[in-house]
């Protein structure tokens, strides 16, 4: 373990050092979902594909229209239908003087059509009053035929989606380093591409030590708690963007865990153990983990850390196995090991997918105390807090100690006082990270 007392930002640094971003792969689009662009993806395929219409209703001339009312409707003849999905009007037929096609939402515009007009400003073809909605043509096929009367004039171009409105072929659809949301994976399904090359999800495997650790659900015995951190620290990696894997708790047993972690170093491209880095007699990810790599693996191995700051003082870095596969040593305290998480494993996990941004964003905010909050001198302090964007202030929730995790529940920021900072006044201006 290093005698020396490392800061935040050395600590950080030294974890962004050794990370790397995965490899590029080339997924399906459903796979590809919360994974990060490697290239810009360029449009091949106009979207809209071609005019279509953005309404159910009849595809008209302009001049055949010009001056319609209610009292005095222009009288066209229908010839024919255009449905979504098919190529325009059969035989080719031209939407020519004094003629109408009816037209459903996403057909092409048909030859000669030089705007659609909404049903709801017809007769529908029934030759009575304003037309609601048009009959099903498996129920009334003579509806695409006869006449049509239009109460209402139209601009060219009205109720027409033209081609190529939202993206033409060359347009830039999306730029490298985009995460493939959902709205992404539409535009990419509209555009033709069935595949992207993306660096995939990061697989984070999650465990947490400690004799006393009960799954929840499971009765509770005599010295026993439930086991927290797991769940919380999954759910974080999760929240980062990881695919993330829970592993049971481990007893304090240093092969054991040994063997535990070797286990699931086949599925992870980072490691996360809570518990066992501090200084007591039990601490077992440390018995374990302290020469793992020194003689079988040269340049792997887990270098345990004090830090200046609190909640989190005790952690461990560094890698293990064949593939070097970091390794995160967090503290056990359910507080502690947030705190730590979002310092330092979320930057970790951002940095695998090769997103630029790795960090919450910081603010600054007002503190908004009855009484001054005092911090241990030459440590950075993170408490808890709940921030009011519009007011730009900042209320601690809970104390101070790692235990309390109920405050962490109701906390959306961490407030941060600097190893400078012993006391911090009512209306102090401090940084403050956002966990939302």
């Amino acid at each position: 373990m290093s005698s020396t007392i490392w800061s935040v930002d050395e600590h950080l640094d030294d974890i962004l050092a050794t990370v790397r971003p995965l490899e590029p792969i080339e997924l399906q689009l459903p796979d590809a979902q919360g994974c990060v662009l490697v290239k810009d993806v360029v449009v091949e395929v106009a979207l809209p594909p071609f005019d279509n219409s953005s309404m159910d209703g009849y595809a008209v001339r302009i001049a055949d229209v010009e001056g319609a009312s209610e009292e005095f409707p222009a009288v066209l003849t229908v010839i024919g239908d255009v449905a979504a999905g098919s190529a325009g009007l059969a035989d080719g037929q031209v939407v020519g003087p004094g003629q109408a096609a009816r037209i459903m939402t996403g057909a092409p515009l048909p030859a000669g059509a030089e705007a659609v007009v909404p049903v709801e400003w017809t007769d529908g073809g029934t030759g009575e009053g304003p037309a609601a909605t048009m009959r099903a043509h498996s129920d009334a096929p003579e509806g695409a035929t006869g006449e049509v009367r239009v109460h209402r004039s139209v601009e060219a171009g009205a109720h027409v989606r033209e081609r190529g409105g939202d993206v033409k072929p060359g347009d830039l659809a999306l730029r490298a380093g985009s995460i493939v949301g959902p709205p992404q994976i539409g535009l990419l399904a509209a555009i033709g591409c069935a595949t992207v090359v993306v660096r995939p999800r990061p697989r984070v495997v999650v465990l947490s030590t400690g004799s006393e650790l009960v799954q929840p659900g499971e009765e509770l015995t005599g010295g026993q708690i439930y086991d927290s951190n797991s769940f919380a620290l999954t759910a974080a990696a999760r929240d980062a963007g990881a695919i993330a894997y829970r592993v049971g708790a481990v007893t304090d047993d240093a092969e054991t865990l040994r063997a535990t972690i070797e286990d699931q170093l086949i599925r992870a491209d980072v490691i996360v153990t809570t518990g066992g880095v501090s200084v007591g007699a039990y601490d077992v990810v440390k018995e374990a983990l302290s020469s793992v790599g020194d003689e079988d693996e040269p340049g792997s191995g887990i270098d345990f850390r004090k830090l200046a700051m609190q909640p989190g003082k005790p952690q461990g870095f560094g890698s293990i196995g064949p593939d070097h596969t970091p390794l995160l040593a967090l503290p056990g305290n359910p507080v502690s090991s947030y705190v730590s998480f979002e310092l330092f494993v979320r930057p970790a996990i951002r940095a695998l997918m090769g997103l630029p941004d790795l960090h919450r964003p910081t603010v600054r905010a007002v503190l908004s105390v009855d009484k001054a909050l005092t911090s241990p001198a030459g440590r950075r302090q993170f408490l808890r807090g709940t921030y009011d964007d519009e007011a730009g202030t900042v209320t601690p929730v809970g104390g101070s100690g790692s235990h309390l995790i109920a405050a962490l529940a109701q906390a959306d920021a961490l407030i941060v006082l600097p190893e400078d900072t012993t006391s911090a006044e009512p209306g102090t201006e401090t940084d403050v990270i956002l966990l939302r």
